[in-house]
């Protein structure tokens, strides 16, 4: 893999873990698009830890916030502070994708990690996309979010086992089902993306060490973390912005008009 190929992976990792067209499919249809080598697990590790540093970065404040409401806890047996409850909606989201993703993403990788798949995938998250748009009212900010609000958007996130389901795309959509705000939902959505990024990436950065990093290919993981990190940051800026006053329903099209694309390559091309 070329310096050119690994920005431009790490751009749009950057750009597609949060905007809600899914970076899985994006990560495995581009290569196969443009003949490139499949990325290595250990770079789309490296790729994701790079959108986990845009969401700490980005959204320092709240995670510092939080840290203190769980501090007055263990200190002050304090249990008022609205950032510690909002840190407690986050843990319980992520209950659902941990424990599904632990028992059975290896085997949804392995079997459903090809292109006919992921292309299939983008038109589910076209659909959960509208679905949340038609249905969804806007009438909650993130400080109404209750405790099944979040279980029910943990389990969305856990549709992103199907690699080419989007993550942002399936918790945006489930959160606009339970009256979200969409910036509400956006926010909830790419804050509850950190600890499952985090508990995976520690895992498979293990994995990688033992078995070792070649020195030719340090340079191109640090070059994909720094690339994923900034557009990611960006990118987050830009589309909570963008969701204030807009709806999903651009990002809807795109999926489908990219799924009919890939479908047609599949097709010309006899796959």
């Amino acid at each position: 893999m070329t310096i050119i190929q690994t920005i431009i992976l790490g751009i749009i990792q950057g750009a597609t873990e949060f905007i809600p067209i899914s970076s899985s499919a994006h990560l495995l249809l581009i290569p196969w698009l443009l003949g490139w080598n499949t990325p290595s697990l250990g770079f789309d590790i490296v790729l994701h830890l790079g959108t986990l540093g845009a969401v700490l970065i980005y959204f320092r404040k709240d995670w510092l916030a939080m840290a203190q409401g769980a501090l007055r806890l263990l200190t002050k047996r304090d249990t008022g502070d609205p950032n510690l409850q909002l840190l407690g909606l986050l843990i319980v989201g992520t209950i659902p994708a941990a424990v599904i993703g632990g028992l059975f993403e290896d085997f949804f990788e392995r079997v459903f990690q090809n292109p006919l798949i992921a292309s299939l995938m983008l038109f589910v998250t076209a659909g959960l996309l509208f679905t949340g748009e038609r249905l969804g009212k806007q009438s909650h900010d993130l400080e109404n979010i209750t405790w099944l609000d979040s279980i029910i958007i943990g389990f969305a996130q856990a549709l992103a086992i199907f690699p080419g389901i989007s993550r942002s795309g399936a918790t945006i959509a489930a959160g606009r089902l339970r009256n979200l705000k969409r910036d509400s939902a956006a926010r909830f959505s790419f804050m509850l993306a950190t600890p499952i990024i985090l508990g995976t990436g520690i895992i498979h950065l293990i994995d990688l060490f033992e078995t070792g990093v070649a020195s030719s290919e340090i340079v191109m993981l640090l070059v994909g973390f720094v690339t994923a990190l900034i557009s990611g940051y960006f990118v987050i800026r830009w589309l909570l912005n963008f969701l204030r006053t807009r709806s999903t329903a651009i990002f809807s099209i795109y999926c489908i008009l990219a799924g009919i694309f890939c479908l047609i390559v599949l097709l010309v091309r006899g796959v």
